[in-house]
C-alpha cells in the first residue's frame, strides 16, 4: 500500500511539472469555490521606480513660479538662492520644517494673499458668484493657467445637484507632490490652504482629493471638502522615501 501511495504522489508531481503555470492556475480556479485576493498594491513600489516628468517652463511659467516663491519666502521669513521650481520647493520645505501644521496653512494663505492682489480677487468674486458657469470657468481657468504649478491637467465632469457639469480638474501627476515626495507637504502646504483660500477669496467651495498611489489629484469646484476628522487624505502615511521624514525623523502629517 505504501508503494501505491508513493507512485500516486510521484504521478501528481509529474503532472504538475508537465503543465504550464497558466494551466495550473486555471485548474485551481475551477476547483476553488470562493474568491480570493492575489495581491493589493497601495503604493507603486514605494516611489522607487516611478518616472519623473521633465518640465520645460516658458517665460510665463518662470515669472509665475518666481513670484509665488518670493511670496512664500516673504511669509516664512526665510529666503533661498535657488531658481525656478526648485526655489519654490525649497521655500515650501522651510515653511514645513519651521512651523506646525496649523501655522503652515496660515503661512501659505498669507503667501497667496501676497501673490494675488486683493482688489482683483474681490472683482472676480463679484462678477462670478457661485453658479454652474463659475464652477466650469474656475475648472477651465485652472487647467489653462496653472500647469506651471501642478503639472498637466484636464477638465472632467461630475454631478452637482443632479446635473452634469464640467467642474472637475484632474491633475494627471501633481508636480508639487512629485518634487516634494511628501504627503504632509501636499496636505498642509497645498490642499488645506488652497481650499480655504479659494473659498474665502471667491466664495467658491472646492474639494481637493489627492491620490498618493499615482500622485494624481482632483479639484472638485462646488463641492465642500469633508471635515478634517473625516478626510481620508489626512489619514494617509507618508512615502517611505520622504526626505523630510528621513532628515528630521518626524510624522509628516503632524
Amino acid at each position: 500500500m505504501d508503494a501505491k501511495m508513493m507512485m500516486a504522489q510521484h504521478s501528481n508531481i509529474n503532472n504538475l511539472a508537465l503543465t504550464s503555470p497558466y494551466q495550473r492556475m486555471m485548474r485551481f480556479k475551477h476547483k476553488s469555490k470562493a474568491p480570493f485576493v492575489v495581491g493589493v498594491l497601495t503604493r507603486p513600489a514605494e516611489n522607487i521606480s516611478q518616472e519623473t516628468n521633465v518640465y520645460k517652463d516658458n517665460w510665463f511659467d518662470h515669472l509665475a513660479i518666481n513670484h509665488l516663491s518670493k511670496s512664500v519666502q516673504a511669509s516664512t521669513g526665510h529666503s533661498n538662492n535657488k531658481s525656478g521650481y526648485e526655489s519654490l520647493v525649497e521655500a515650501a520645505r522651510e515653511a514645513y520644517k519651521e512651523f506646525n501644521s496649523n501655522q503652515q496653512k496660515e503661512v501659505i494663505i498669507q503667501a497667496l494673499n501676497r501673490a494675488f492682489p486683493r482688489p482683483i480677487l474681490m472683482l472676480i468674486r463679484t462678477i462670478l458668484p457661485p453658479s454652474k458657469f463659475a464652477r466650469e470657468y474656475f475648472a477651465a481657468f485652472t487647467t489653462l493657467f496653472f500647469a506651471w504649478l501642478v503639472g498637466p491637467s484636464e477638465v472632467r465632469e461630475s454631478e452637482i445637484n443632479g446635473k452634469i457639469e464640467k467642474n472637475v480638474v484632474h491633475i494627471k501627476k501633481c508636480r508639487f507632490l512629485e518634487e516634494t515626495n511628501c504627503a504632509g507637504m501636499c496636505i498642509n502646504l497645498c490642499k488645506m490652504p488652497s481650499q480655504s483660500f479659494i473659498k474665502d477669496s471667491f466664495g467658491m467651495p472646492v474639494n481637493m482629493v489627492p491620490n498618493f498611489d499615482d500622485m494624481s489629484c482632483e479639484m472638485i469646484f462646488g463641492q465642500e471638502p469633508p471635515p478634517s476628522t473625516d478626510d481620508p487624505a489626512l489619514k494617509q502615511p507618508c512615502y517611505r522615501l520622504c526626505k523630510i521624514k528621513q532628515n528630521h525623523g518626524r510624522n509628516c502629517l503632524s
